[in-house]
């Protein structure tokens, strides 16, 4: 599989944008038949019918009483609480299966995966006096000029002035930006008619769809992580369809069975943007590479995924000075994803503090992102030597603003921070360039880190070259010229990344 999303991903390649059909890519993933025979017989002794659970078939679900599954597993589930976050779980301390029967597993979900809730939404939030969102300022679209109050708080026009995103509207049909809002996340409809009323007036009919996945909820009260990303999907990326997906199950079996609803679309989404997360040691190995590789069967399709990388610098997905070591995060250590940072500021544009940024403990890093890496590794010598597994991915890729975006929750304007504002900048900036190429008659720009880390793509970037992401009472890795672990090949001008991809097959 990897071999042919680089295919269709690197713009050298002749397959440059030739995506894959939704069958071909499930024949990537499918299970060899005597797997699926072994399993299903095992279950069938102990009275388990099971029901396919993804696409290509390599995923299987049955629903049983908790005695079943303490006989089936040679366990013994139990409710545990989980202090921080005030939620139990249900698992088991051990299992066992049969030998013959283990070999074609690759993991059994729940079991003893003692994983917490992702962690998602704004690193800090505060809510704004109407006083300090001006009229000449707050809807005021893109011009030659940064307007003086950007220094304080990012609006629509904000990031319009800094990184060239036009405000016409896009028009191609099958364009869309996809927005997963988990742990009881939502946003309405009248937040995002206050939002664009008062800082995108030129657009009167911004929207959005829902969607519910694992018994999401599809109504409430605006909250503020579901209503940044769409407030900054949906009221920046002018004219694309933004659809907000509720998923019902916040822990692990959310993003797989997300996973498996957008592999099993005839036509996936363009680009899908997440701003929720875990600390990398959190997610058991297996399950973190069956989640990285539905990741990759997307890029197959010709889906963009983006993440944010954490509000915790070098400290995880939160900040936290209490680790010896540093934290990397996922998915953002997967390497079919694009990694978005935080910057603040603009002439010049620095690192935020809070971007999560370092390298993978458990996944290595791809051919792709070697020279840049291996160039910051020899600049920073031996700083922070064995704090860090050099070899492993290195992320973020990119970065964008995450300082202070004002956004409309529940009808009171919020000022918020975190990478999960620098994700749906990101997406946006995508959509509208994919909207040139649709229209075009051209491909969307699916997996796009071996496109950002080739010479082709080396224009698009302003350089993030001061500021650090301090985390376990060290300053953190410093950003430098080039990549860095901070803010990554640094952040995209829209019209030099149009430019670039309108020279592309």
């Amino acid at each position: 599989m990897q071999a042919a999303l680089m295919d269709v991903s690197d713009p050298a390649s002749p397959k440059y944008g030739k995506y894959l059909s939704k069958e071909e890519v499930e024949a990537f993933a499918a299970p060899k038949p005597e797997s699926v025979n072994a399993v299903k017989t095992w279950l069938a002794q102990h009275g388990v019918t099971p029901e396919v659970a993804s696409p290509s078939g390599d995923m299987l679900r049955a629903h049983i009483p908790v005695h079943q599954a303490n006989v089936l597993l040679n366990a013994n589930y139990t409710q545990y609480l989980h202090k921080n976050s005030n939620t139990s779980i249900l698992a088991t301390l051990s299992y066992s299966v049969p030998p013959d029967v283990k070999e074609h597993l690759s993991f059994i979900y729940p079991t003893d995966q003692f994983i917490p809730p992702a962690t998602g939404g704004p690193s800090s939030s505060k809510v704004i006096p109407p006083a300090i969102l001006p009229e000449d300022v707050a809807g005021k679209p893109t011009s030659d000029t940064i307007p003086a109050t950007c220094d304080q708080q990012i609006t629509p026009a904000c990031l319009q002035a800094i990184y060239n995103i036009p405000s016409t509207p896009a028009t191609a049909e099958s364009n869309s930006i996809f927005v997963p809002a988990f742990s009881n996340e939502f946003a309405t409809q009248a937040d995002l008619n206050e939002f664009t009323r008062a800082l995108r007036p030129d657009v009167k009919d911004a929207t959005f769809s829902v969607l519910s996945v694992d018994g999401g909820k599809t109504s409430g009260t605006g909250t503020f992580e579901a209503s940044l990303d769409i407030q900054y999907t949906a009221g920046l990326a002018t004219g694309v369809p933004v659809q907000l997906a509720s998923v019902g199950l916040s822990r692990l079996q959310g993003f797989i069975d997300l996973n498996n609803y957008l592999l099993g679309l005839s036509d996936p989404p363009k680009v899908v943007t997440v701003s929720y997360g875990y600390n990398e040691y959190n997610v058991p190995d297996n399950i973190a590479f069956q989640i990285c590789q539905a990741y990759g069967q997307l890029g197959l399709r010709g889906t963009t995924v983006l993440y944010g990388s954490g509000d915790g610098g070098v400290g995880g997905v939160q900040y936290n000075d209490n680790c010896y070591t540093f934290v990397p995060t996922f998915p953002a250590a997967c390497p079919y994803i694009t990694v978005v940072g935080a910057t603040t500021g603009h002439s010049p544009e620095v690192a935020a503090g809070l971007s999560s940024g370092g390298f993978s403990n458990v996944l290595q890093r791809f051919y792709y992102q070697e020279a840049a890496v291996t160039g910051y590794l020899a600049a920073l010598g031996d700083e922070y030597q064995g704090m860090y597994e050099p070899a492993g991915r290195a992320y973020p890729d990119i970065s964008a603003q995450g300082m202070n975006f004002q956004i409309v929750a529940n009808g009171q304007y919020v000022g918020v921070d975190g990478t999960s504002a620098s994700s749906p900048t990101v997406a946006s900036i995508v959509a509208l360039v994919n909207d040139e190429r649709l229209n075009a008659g051209k491909s969307s720009l699916g997996f796009l880190n071996p496109l950002l880390y080739s010479s082709t793509a080396a224009p698009i970037f302003n350089d993030i070259t001061a500021g650090s992401n301090p985390g376990c009472n060290t300053n953190g890795f410093p950003a430098k010229s080039g990549w860095d672990p901070v803010t990554g090949l640094g952040s995209i001008d829209y019209q030099r990344f149009a430019q670039v991809a309108r020279e592309l097959p």
